[in-house]
C-alpha cells in the first residue's frame, strides 16, 4: 500500500460517511442548479413545462443546496480526523488540511451563500445588485468541481469519478446549447467562449489525471504527515481512502 493511501483511521466514523455523502449530493444539486439557471435564461418552456416552473425549480434547487452544504461542513468539522479549523469554514485557505482544495470548497460555499442572501434580499437591493451577484455566483460550480475533485476522499472510485465527469457534461451540453441559441449577441465572442470553455475542459482533465488520479496525490496536496503515516483501521480498498 502506497503512503498516500495510509490516511483512513477514521474510516468507520459515521460523520465520515456523511461528509463524503453530502459532497457528493451537493455537487449534483448545484449542478442541476446551473442546468436550470442556463435553461431559465434561455427561456426554454414547452406547454407541459412551463418556464415559471424551469425558474422556481432552479430557485429551490440552489436553497437547498446551501442546506445540503451547510450539513457537509458541519460534518467534517466534526469529524476529528483533519484538522481544519472553524475559521476555515468562512475564510478560504486557511485550513491546514489541504489548504488550497479545501480552501477552494469554501470559496464555492461563499459565493453559493451570497447569491442565497441577495435572492432573499432581491427587493432591498435592486435587480442590477442582484445580478451582479448571481452571475457571479456562476463561479461556485467550476470551484466545487475543482475542490471535489482535489480534496475528496474517493476521487479514484470509478463510480465517484464518473459522477463528476457526468456533473461537467452536464453543464458543457448546457452551455453549448446556450450558445446555439445565439448568446452572446456576437458571433466572434460565442466563438471565444467556446474555444475558452474547451481549453478549461483540457486543462482540467490534464490536471486530474496527473493530479488527484496520481499516485502520490495526497502528500502533494498539503495532507499534514501526521495524518499520511496513520495505517487504516480498514482496507482502503473497500471503502475508498483519504488519499
Amino acid at each position: 500500500m502506497t503512503p498516500d493511501l495510509l490516511a483512513v483511521t477514521s474510516a468507520g466514523s459515521p460523520l465520515w460517511y456523511l461528509t463524503r455523502g453530502t459532497g457528493l449530493v451537493a455537487l449534483v444539486l448545484l449542478t442541476v442548479s446551473v442546468v436550470l439557471g442556463v435553461a431559465s435564461l434561455s427561456r426554454a418552456s414547452s406547454p407541459a413545462w412551463p418556464r415559471f416552473l424551469t425558474a422556481g425549480l432552479h430557485r429551490f434547487v440552489s436553497l437547498f443546496v446551501v442546506l445540503v452544504l451547510a450539513a457537509h461542513i458541519l460534518t467534517a468539522e466534526l469529524d476529528t480526523f483533519a484538522p481544519i479549523g472553524w475559521a476555515a469554514v468562512v475564510v478560504p485557505f486557511r485550513s491546514p488540511y489541504r489548504p488550497i482544495w479545501l480552501g477552494l470548497g469554501t470559496l464555492s460555499f461563499d459565493l453559493l451563500a451570497a447569491l442565497a442572501l441577495t435572492s432573499l434580499l432581491r427587493e432591498r437591493i435592486g435587480y442590477r445588485a442582484w445580478r451582479a451577484v448571481h452571475w457571479l455566483a456562476y463561479l461556485c460550480w467550476p470551484v466545487a468541481v475543482v475542490h471535489g475533485l482535489g480534496t475528496g476522499t474517493d476521487t479514484r472510485l470509478s463510480w465517484v469519478l464518473g459522477l463528476s465527469v457526468a456533473c461537467v457534461a452536464a453543464v458543457v451540453v448546457a452551455a453549448i446549447w446556450r450558445l446555439a441559441q445565439g448568446w452572446p449577441a456576437d458571433a466572434s465572442t460565442r466563438v471565444v467562449l467556446g474555444a475558452l470553455g474547451a481549453a478549461a475542459l483540457m486543462v482540467g482533465a490534464a490536471w486530474t489525471v496527473k493530479g488527484p488520479m496520481h499516485t502520490g496525490w495526497a502528500r502533494r496536496a498539503g495532507t499534514p504527515h501526521t495524518l499520511l503515516g496513520a495505517r487504516p483501521a480498514i482496507p482502503s480498498e473497500s471503502l475508498g481512502n483519504r488519499s
